[in-house]
């Protein structure tokens, strides 16, 4: 038996992790001794050759000093991450003595990966770890085992702790649209209905006592005043821009349901992965980080508001590291999605004159009926519809065809009743600015 396989045999063996002796060595010294003592009892020289050469390579192996403790450190490994490649170190330290290493390392592929045989000697290996997914899951187990001269002395195997990353739902660089104005603060990127400094024009007017003459429009103060033959400076008008606010968005997300584009699997379990690829709540996760992204990027404060399990909404707020707190805490929906009873949305979860964007698949009346509650507390709505098209019927049912016929057309009545009610209704990846830009319109008008 040569050294790998007496490794490989160690490190299925199950021992702990301490210095011990391997089959190898029992075997080794047991059949050396036997047969050269068989040999010299029977005379039988041809024993004693093939005893003696294995006795005394066993007792060689022996003499060299093995000890110490080995370790396995990992470095470099963050607790989040992107969609992709990463690397990390892993840096072995053998102790004294060692001549093999065994250690589980990624392969090309995803997970743990398989073992490998190397040299033993104090050493600090680079590894790549790929995750095609976002979510959370392991990346890293550096289970190992260490062997001596001809491994008949092994420490091992050692089971390491799992080291993982959350992977992040990836951002798409896309136009977040047109925004609701709001009349609260005096700084932003959305224009606001009371006057302000900003360089959109609201209306000329008289001059009042307070106005900045930096703000009178000459042109037109002349022109009024020699229209009236009065002196100048007696009809002064000045120019009124706009103030710019900052917009408040609430991403509520639909966590319920989790399905896909086959009507036939959507009763399957998901199994080794957060949400099902390409399914309905993965298309959701990627268009609220998307989105929350391109108002952060404008200055706005977004929030997230998780339907079924209200407990896990994150407030508004502002900036980089809120964009990375909502990118987490979609992990954190995604992870503990399921059904739940009833959809909330709290009024204190959704500021005043907020733009609400509900992100569901739609196929019940429960998140028809908060979208439209919603905009019936003043807010504008849009609604993305996550649910993935074309649906394709089950194929192992002879009412697979029938069956995606009726939910297609319960879906289009879904969203048919809440464009009636004044909300703004897009399926995720069609642009968003036109739809929100005729709900504003519809909203003054109704007024």
């Amino acid at each position: 038996m040569n050294r790998p396989q007496r490794l490989r045999e160690a490190f299925t063996g199950g021992r702990g992790a301490h210095w011990h002796a391997t089959d190898a060595l029992v075997r080794g010294l047991a059949l050396g001794v036997g047969l050269v003592v068989v040999g010299g009892l029977l005379h039988r020289v041809e024993l004693v050759l093939i005893g003696a050469p294995l006795l005394v390579s066993t007792l060689l192996a022996l003499t060299a000093p093995v000890g110490g403790t080995p370790g396995v450190e990992v470095r470099g490994l963050s607790r989040t991450g992107e969609v992709g490649a990463a690397t990390s170190a892993v840096v072995v330290d053998p102790g004294r003595g060692a001549e093999l290493l065994a250690i589980r390392l990624p392969a090309a592929g995803e997970g743990i990966g398989p073992v490998h045989l190397l040299a033993a000697g104090p050493r600090e290996i680079e590894v790549v770890l790929r995750r095609g997914a976002w979510g959370e899951g392991v990346d890293l187990r550096p289970d190992h085992l260490v062997a001596g001269p001809d491994a008949l002395l092994v420490h091992g195997p050692v089971t390491a702790p799992e080291r993982g990353r959350v992977i992040l739902p990836p951002v798409e660089a896309l136009p977040a649209g047109l925004l609701p104005a709001r009349a609260v603060g005096l700084v932003g990127a959305h224009r606001s209905r009371r006057p302000g400094d900003s360089v959109e024009l609201r209306d000329i007017r008289l001059f009042q006592p307070g106005d900045r003459l930096r703000r009178v429009d000459w042109r037109v103060s002349l022109r009024s005043g020699a229209m009236a033959g009065s002196p100048a400076g007696a009809n002064l008008h000045v120019r009124e821009h706009h103030a710019e606010a900052d917009a408040d968005v609430v991403l509520a997300l639909d966590t319920r349901l989790d399905v896909g584009a086959e009507l036939g699997e959507w009763s399957a379990a998901v199994r080794d992965a957060t949400v099902r690829r390409g399914g309905s709540l993965d298309l959701a996760v990627r268009a609220a980080a998307s989105l929350a992204a391109g108002y952060l990027r404008q200055g706005d404060r977004v929030g997230l508001a998780d339907l079924g399990r209200p407990q896990l909404g994150v407030r508004p707020g502002a900036g980089r590291r809120q964009l990375l707190r909502l990118r987490n805490q979609l992990v954190v929906c995604a992870r503990s999605a399921g059904w739940a009873q009833r959809l909330v949305l709290r009024p204190e979860q959704v500021p005043h004159g907020a733009l609400v964007v509900v992100l569901s698949t739609f196929l019940d009346a429960d998140a028809v009926e908060l979208a439209v509650h919603a905009a019936r507390r003043g807010n504008v709505v849009l609604a993305v519809d996550v649910l993935p098209s074309p649906l394709r019927a089950d194929r192992d049912s002879p009412w697979g065809g029938a069956a995606a016929a009726v939910v297609g057309l319960e879906h289009e009545v879904r969203l048919e009743a809440m464009r009636r009610h004044g909300v703004a209704v897009v399926a995720w990846g069609a642009p968003i600015a036109d739809v929100l830009r005729q709900a504003r319109g519809a909203r003054r008008v109704a007024r």
